[in-house]
């Protein structure tokens, strides 16, 4: 796509997990294959060369275009100013974590980054633009835009993972390939999945009480009951000015109590969110089983205003728990103003989970209900992905998106390096723009490698795919080319700087196949309607 990169804005959240021992290769189908996993990659280097915008020459460079490396500022990021209605989004935080820039293959071929299935940005995006205002450059992350709209990947059979990889040319980007890599993870039938023990912490402080927050929390929790099975159990924690057990672990057999606890909830207090994951973790392990899925979903607003503040503090709290006692996290984000995205989408990445934001009833509805088995159930975890482009086809590359979900080389192989958490049924998708050598290097373009951590033998399994174009784009790689250059022209990206909302428009329009897609299509008019 095509603009002067932010500066690096991420929050410094890099927490090891422990080793994870033991290593296994599968036999793979469909140019899949599994690797050893003793050979180390080649390291960074971090001097590479950086090649100029995508209409100066081959060759030339531009130091200004490249995405800068300063301090990232307080914890919970920026605030952003009042809508033009005059509608105060008060307190509303987020961080940029920069922008990719176009890497020279001959100086640094390899990509690698942790699998992210987050969607929160989008639907926080969503929000803003029905509510009549642009949102702030910080809140759009483009893999979260990319991510939200389900690819036709076909599932796995006989493993826990399929790679895809496909591309063509860029629409919005001239003389480049747009490349598509995606995985897409096993599919576990409701009946098959194994009982889930879930604690819901929610946050029932006085901010809860805006815009009927925690109605629409009570709203998504009884669709989240309802989908349940008989074998599960349910605890509720709460918090305000402090922390209590609203309902200790109950079985689904035992619906009528735990509806009833939820239509008790009610706001009050100041916002102790660290005392509430404290004791919500707490519980988590005395119902922990072997067995079972033991998973905490948070429900709140982010905001945390008594007791530990920091989001490093907060972090502190779910470590131990997260490595060592096998509970993963769900954070769900919920409210405009006075609402801590920074804190929600930090504590799902270092708690073995997921982030999502609710901003209806019907994302609700997709979240607990369409996309319940992916929800709660983790089929693989500390999951990276490495790409290693092959210099005699590909001139340079940049990856759109995944900026705060960017590792080091060779943390590739190294098991104790904390990355990402894909569930039943879940597509991850990563887009890269590339420029090739030539128009008979298509066929190869390199190798992508996914690394995981199987949950169910917590074995690792790296398996690779090989990398092709085939020079024209699908209709559903179309329109995720237009979403994703929505999403860098509205976070200002540098390589969008020469790009029209408008174009988006039309693209679009053109490829776009289902409800949700067209939903999209009312954003992007909606929002050329704000900028005009």
């Amino acid at each position: 796509m095509k603009g002067k990169p932010l500066a690096a804005a991420g929050l410094a959240a890099a927490i090891a997990c422990s080793a994870l021992a033991g290593c296994s290769g599968s036999s793979g189908t469909n140019a899949q294959e599994s690797t050893g996993v003793d050979s180390a990659p080649a390291a960074r280097n971090e001097a590479a060369e950086r090649p100029a915008k995508k209409s100066e020459a081959a060759g030339s460079t531009a130091a200004a275009d490249v995405a800068s490396s300063e301090p990232a500022p307080p914890a919970y990021g920026k605030s952003m100013p009042a809508p033009p209605n005059g509608e105060a989004y008060d307190d509303m935080y987020f961080d940029h974590a920069g922008t990719n820039p176009f890497i020279a293959t001959e100086e640094d071929p390899l990509s690698t980054f942790a699998v992210d299935v987050d969607t929160g940005s989008y639907a926080i995006v969503r929000n803003y633009i029905e509510g009549g205002a642009l949102p702030p450059e910080d809140a759009v992350r483009v893999e979260e835009f990319v991510n939200y709209f389900e690819p036709g990947y076909p599932a796995p059979k006989d493993q826990t993972f399929a790679i895809h990889a496909d591309g063509g040319s860029s629409p919005f980007g001239e003389g480049y390939e747009l490349l598509r890599i995606g995985i897409k993870g096993k599919e576990i039938e409701a009946a098959d999945r194994p009982p889930a023990n879930l604690t819901f912490v929610i946050d029932v402080s006085g901010s809860m009480d805006r815009d009927n927050r925690l109605g629409l929390v009570k709203q998504s929790l009884h669709l989240l009951v309802d989908s349940l099975e008989p074998s599960d159990q349910v605890a509720i924690v709460t918090y305000g000015s402090d922390a209590r057990v609203a309902l200790e672990p109950t079985s689904l057999e035992d619906k009528s109590a735990i509806e009833a606890a939820i239509d008790a909830l009610a706001p009050s207090g100041s916002t102790n969110a660290e005392e509430g994951l404290s004791l919500g973790y707490q519980v988590a392990e005395r119902q922990w089983s072997r067995d079972a899925i033991n998973r905490v979903i948070l429900c709140s607003d982010g905001v945390a205003n008594v007791g530990e503040t920091s989001a490093e503090g907060i972090l502190d709290t779910i470590r131990e728990y997260a490595g060592d006692q096998n509970i993963t996290l769900t954070t769900v984000g919920f409210g405009m103003g006075n609402y801590n995205d920074t804190l929600m989408e930090q504590l799902a990445n270092q708690g073995d989970g997921v982030y999502a934001y609710v901003d209806s009833f019907t994302e609700a509805r997709r979240l607990f209900v369409e996309n319940l088995a992916g929800t709660l159930q983790t089929i693989a975890t500390e999951a990276k992905i490495q790409v290693e482009f092959d210099p005699e086809a590909v001139e340079r590359y940049r990856l759109l998106g995944y900026e705060n979900r960017d590792l080091r080389d060779e943390q590739f192989r190294d098991d104790g390096a904390d990355a990402g958490e894909v569930g039943a049924g879940h597509a991850v998708t990563a887009l890269y723009e590339v420029k090739l050598t030539g128009d008979d290097a298509r066929d190869r373009l390199g190798t992508a490698r996914l690394r995981y951590v199987d949950a169910d033998t917590n074995r690792v399994e790296e398996w690779s795919a090989p990398l092709r174009t085939s020079g024209e784009l699908s209709d559903e790689l179309r329109f995720l080319a237009a979403v994703a250059e929505y999403a860098e022209l509205l976070r200002g990206s540098y390589w969008a700087k020469d790009g029209s909302m408008d174009d988006v428009l039309e693209l679009a329009e053109a490829s776009a196949r289902d409800e949700r897609e067209l939903q999209f299509v009312t954003m992007v008019k909606d929002t050329l309607a704000l900028m005009r």
